[in-house]
């Protein structure tokens, strides 16, 4: 039986970009999912195993990235047009899809001023309760899920222990961002419950404003400041995963990186948990 090649398309997908434009003033993320799918020629790839002309999809991925670093992607589609001219002039191709999806981030606010370099994603967030009554005795927990939040500066990572296993660098400036579980206990003869907003007010604040030296240190902190927002509650628990935004090498295109090209990585993550009590 004979067959033929009607149509083909292929790509790289899910090429997950976070760029930062640094001022002295401010920061600001740009958060994208970027497809790139290209149509056209590529017959002889499919039947012929002739990859001459078959560009990889690893470098697609290292096009984003590359294109990044001097892109200030001020309009999320000028820098799709950019990248789908340059696809364009390859070999074979008649036809260039750059789907990007960007990932809003709003600028957190500490003390009702925008905050230079702390974000929080909107949307996510759910406020949660759970009572628990024994007879006579009542307990309450209030809490939170999925506040998403990402700073652009004052997170390290360094001095740790290393073994024959550890290829983890020191990081004395990292972005550092996470999705916060809390969950907090209340005191028996607690009936205020509007205190919730200022929980969550100081573990925003706390995380904005930390000098973080690493997950742990900040937890604690945000833990304390929770505490000394509300002296109705007894303890709290955080749960805060580590969500890795690695820095792109870019040094075998010839481009330096100065912390502004990042892939932001869902799996593995440290996860970081701990309750904190007076």
């Amino acid at each position: 039986m004979s067959a033929v090649l009607s149509w083909n398309r292929y790509g790289k997908s899910r090429v997950r970009l976070v760029k930062v434009r640094r001022t002295p003033e401010r920061h600001d993320v740009v958060d994208l999912t970027i497809d790139v799918r290209l149509e056209g020629a590529f017959e002889p790839v499919y039947v012929e195993h002739d990859n001459r002309m078959c560009l990889p999809t690893d470098t697609m991925k290292n096009t984003v990235y590359a294109f990044a670093r001097h892109d200030p992607i001020e309009h999320v589609e000028a820098f799709c047009l950019h990248l789908a001219n340059h696809f364009a002039g390859k070999p074979l191709v008649s036809r260039v899809w750059i789907c990007a999806n960007e990932h809003r981030w709003d600028r957190l606010c500490t003390g009702d001023r925008p905050h230079p370099h702390a974000f929080v994603q909107p949307g996510v967030e759910t406020w949660t309760a759970l009572v628990s009554r024994d007879g006579a005795h009542c307990e309450i927990m209030s809490g939170l899920t999925n506040l998403v939040l990402l700073k652009t500066t004052d997170s390290a990572f360094l001095g740790f222990p290393r073994d024959e296993f550890t290829t983890l660098s020191d990081a004395e400036d990292r972005l550092l961002a996470t999705s916060v579980t809390a969950q907090w206990r209340y005191q028996s003869d607690m009936s205020d419950f509007s205190a919730r907003a200022a929980i969550r007010t100081a573990l925003v604040e706390t995380f904005a404003g930390h000098q973080s030296r690493s997950v742990q240190h900040t937890l604690y902190a945000m833990g304390e400041a929770a505490l000394a927002a509300c002296d109705a509650i007894t303890e709290i628990t955080l749960t805060l995963p580590n969500r890795h935004h690695l820095l792109v090498d870019l040094q075998p295109f010839g481009l330096d990186n100065p912390n502004e090209v990042f892939v932001a990585t869902e799996q593995p993550f440290g996860l970081i948990e701990a309750t904190v009590r007076r």
